[in-house]
């Protein structure tokens, strides 16, 4: 046998070695992407009580938290995601949303936008996002969503109003599933919160 003919038929045998391997190697995870649920209600949106336009800013927070990763603190300070699971959008712009479809199921305040809207506003909803993660407590997570609010009369550029709006709620179950369930339920109930609030400080 030639040394042309060794050398190649080393080179075959080493490429079907590669090949072989790289078959054996574990597939990568897949991954699943969540939306934020909501309760399905009946419409009943109540007649409208404030002309005035009302636009909603995506909430300021922290690199973890403004990424589509599902946050959870296992324990003490340690905040970490779940594994092969990922919101469908940003942490801030799906609460933004959330908000925004609040106000709009409730009715008072027809006019209500985003920032990317551009559209004139009476009012502008900042907020900082300081927890939307899941938390561990005797071995069992629940749902933390800390935001702080800041409702400015645009015209004047004054703060009328400063709240923390905080919710919790427990998961019934530990599974990824289950968690998510409790981040909608959570975000629902905030929602609602904050639309009482404002429209209890924005003039009639």
């Amino acid at each position: 046998m030639s040394l042309r003919h060794s050398l190649s038929r080393f080179a075959l045998l080493g490429l079907f070695s590669l090949l072989a391997a790289c078959s054996v190697l574990p597939e990568s995870e897949t991954l699943r992407i969540f939306l934020l649920p909501t309760a399905p209600v009946e419409p009943h949106a109540s007649e409208p009580t404030r002309q005035q336009a009302l636009r909603i800013n995506t909430p300021q927070a922290s690199r973890i938290l403004a990424s589509q990763r599902i946050a959870v603190v296992p324990q003490g300070n340690e905040i970490s995601a779940y594994g092969g699971a990922r919101w469908s959008d940003a942490a801030p712009v799906l609460l933004r949303d959330r908000l925004i479809e609040a106000f709009q199921r409730d009715g008072r305040m027809p006019s209500v936008s985003n920032e990317d809207a551009n559209l004139y506003a009476d009012y502008s909803l900042h907020s900082d996002l300081r927890a939307f993660q899941s938390v561990y407590i005797d071995g069992k997570p629940v749902v933390l969503i800390t935001l702080d609010t800041r409702l400015v009369d645009r015209n004047t550029q004054h703060t009328l109003a400063n709240r923390r709006f905080e919710v919790r709620q427990p998961a019934s179950d530990t599974g990824i599933e289950q968690v998510v369930e409790a981040f909608g339920k959570a975000s629902d109930r905030l929602s609602r919160e904050v639309v009482d609030w404002t429209l209890a400080n924005t003039q009639q």
